[in-house]
């Protein structure tokens, strides 16, 4: 499976039989571009701006926009119900995260997750190949509890997410989060190959660079 970071919270996923995007957004610039791809699944976490433009996946997608549990051309979906924020969902609502199983390989989309996961969450999630981590803080994650989740779902591969600034929104830096987790970054990628048998023995941080 390869992965590929289209900006924001948005990554497709394409696998050997099926493609899946991510929360879709829509471009508000030159400077944050929506490369309109093609996809047979699209999921969004919360049906806020920026995580929900189902119009720009070209295809005729599935849409899943909610809890649940799936099964779309070979691809295994689970949804789990959260929050956008630490008030049990009264300032900014819900959020889903998403187990997505592409070619036997496991991956968590946390969305704009706003709270630390409970023991139960954990439980449920299961054990995953790869994370997909919103870091930037003010309406999700910010990078110490960005660094508690990764360390509470112990996945092989990290990839943090919503870490830059869109219309000027503070966000905290890569590097900060990397510090919380004791991790030195790499240098950023287009994109990431995945399978079973390449897994890393030990926690790696991907970070990848936006585009198709």
């Amino acid at each position: 499976m390869d992965i590929f970071w289209l900006g924001h919270s948005s990554f497709r996923l394409k696998g050997k039989q099926v493609t899946l995007v991510t929360d879709p957004f829509e471009s508000t610039g030159p400077d944050d571009p929506w490369p309109r791809p093609t996809a047979q699944i699209v999921t969004t976490s919360h049906n806020h701006a920026g995580h929900s433009y189902i119009k720009g996946v070209e295809g005729s997608p599935k849409i899943i926009s909610g809890p649940g549990e799936y099964e779309v051309s070979g691809a295994f979906i689970v949804g789990f119900s959260t929050f956008h924020d630490t008030e049990e969902g009264k300032r900014l609502g819900r959020n889903t995260i998403y187990i997505m199983e592409i070619d036997g390989v496991r991956t968590g989309h946390l969305g704009d997750l706003g709270h630390p996961l409970s023991t139960q969450q954990v439980e449920a999630i299961g054990a995953l190949d790869i994370l997909l981590v919103p870091i930037g803080g003010t309406s999700n994650l910010g990078v110490v509890a960005a660094a508690h989740t990764v360390r509470q779902l112990e996945p092989h591969i990290v990839i943090p997410m919503h870490f830059l600034s869109v219309a000027g929104a503070p966000v905290e830096p890569l590097d900060k989060f990397a510090h919380e987790i004791g991790h030195k970054l790499e240098p950023s990628i287009p994109r990431i190959s995945v399978t079973r048998s390449n897994m890393p023995a030990d926690l790696r941080v991907v970070v990848l660079s936006p585009g198709k």
